[in-house]
């Protein structure tokens, strides 16, 4: 019947339309039409729903499939005329002519909001590796335009943080010979309370010094991304606190493959596994996998750490007196530079206190990593 020849219409037009139905429908599915008393061009038509050229008004419910998988449904409302020898409106035609401008609608908006999709997803891939490949300079000029100014900027980020290294390594080389000196120099002072803080004192400056430097690296590293047994590499380093004499065990792994820095998730796990020996005097860690999500906990048994400060300690130079001791060491850079080498691999890192007493900290990629997994 008509429906058919409707829908088989529909389908002609190709394009992104993949599939189209018709069906009549109450006319509730329809969209408003427009009211009778509205003005109509050419001479005046019969509107007498008595005379025998009347149409009465139709509802049709259509369906349409687009070629992504993305689906529309919307009724249309015959309009209700008076056909005469004089003029004729098929409502097969309107409704037609009512569809193309649905689906020409919908394809404009589709490729009027790509540009912003592409530049979405670049920045959000910029955040996480400052060495990406460029936008690509594709489209209207616009796009273009704006492709270029995003790549300007990530040039200049590359340029900033690649000075930036520069500089703190070359204050680490020049500062490395006069701290030697010191050293040395302290050897020669009698009292030896005096020795000892003096010693102290420069051993932190040494590694307030260093710890700088690496944190300028760990957001600048150019390591390229390989295929990584994440089990694997948690095990090694669990097998290397215990020979040392720790209480470390790994206790279960999730066989997940994935596209990370070797070197980056080293000193991040390392790094995690250190401060649980230091302040909690024994380590658990466990990977789990769910779906595309890869989930690393490392726990310890020690203090914790209040809750309002949880998101405190990932700031640089922040030091909790109340449950991290000063003769443990560092300058406070430790876990920044942990959360700026997950970030850089697309993971977060988070800390929990446990229910039980200790600290957990939470390495999750909620997707597959950079790269794919395997």
């Amino acid at each position: 019947g008509e429906d058919a020849a409707f829908a088989a219409l529909l389908a002609a037009r190709g394009g992104e339309l993949a599939q189209a139905t018709v069906e009549t429908a109450s006319r509730q599915y329809c969209m408003p039409r427009l009211p009778d008393f509205m003005p109509r061009p050419g001479p005046p038509r019969r509107d007498r729903r008595d005379d025998p050229g009347f149409v009465p008004p139709g509802c049709r419910l259509v369906s349409l499939q687009l070629d992504d998988g993305t689906r529309l449904r919307f009724g249309l409302e015959s309009p209700a005329v008076a056909r005469d020898s004089r003029s004729a409106v098929d409502p097969l035609f309107l409704s037609l002519l009512a569809v193309a401008i649905a689906v020409l609608a919908y394809a404009v908006s589709r490729m009027a909001s790509a540009p912003l999709k592409r530049m979405a997803s670049a920045a959000t891939a910029l955040g996480q590796d400052l060495q990406r490949e460029p936008m690509p300079v594709v489209g209207p000029l616009e796009v273009r335009s704006a492709a270029q100014a995003f790549n300007a900027m990530q040039r200049r980020l590359q340029r900033h943080l690649g000075e930036r290294t520069q500089m703190l390594a070359a204050i680490t080389h020049d500062l490395q010979t006069p701290l030697t000196r010191l050293r040395l120099r302290l050897e020669n002072v009698q009292d030896e309370a005096l020795r000892e803080r003096l010693v102290g004192d420069l051993a932190a400056m040494q590694a307030l010094i260093r710890e700088g430097l690496e944190l300028a690296r760990s957001a600048e590293s150019s390591e390229p991304r390989m295929a990584l047994d994440l089990d694997s590499l948690l095990e090694s380093l669990v097998e290397d606190a215990a020979e040392a004499g720790a209480d470390a065990r790994f206790e279960q792994g999730c066989g997940a493959v994935l596209m990370l820095r070797p070197l980056a998730m080293h000193r991040l796990f390392s790094n995690l596994i250190d401060n649980a020996l230091k302040y909690g005097q024994s380590v658990r860690v466990l990977a789990e996998a769910a779906g595309s999500a890869v989930t690393v906990r490392v726990r310890d048994r020690g203090p914790g750490i209040a809750e309002d400060a949880l998101e405190t300690v990932f700031d640089p130079f922040v030091r909790l007196e109340t449950s991290r001791s000063r003769e443990t060491g560092g300058a406070g850079l430790g876990l920044t530079i942990a959360r700026t080498l997950a970030e850089k691999d697309g993971a977060s890192l988070r800390l929990h206190n446990l229910a039980d007493g200790g600290l957990e900290a939470v390495v999750r990629w909620d997707g597959p990593a950079p790269g794919e997994r395997r």
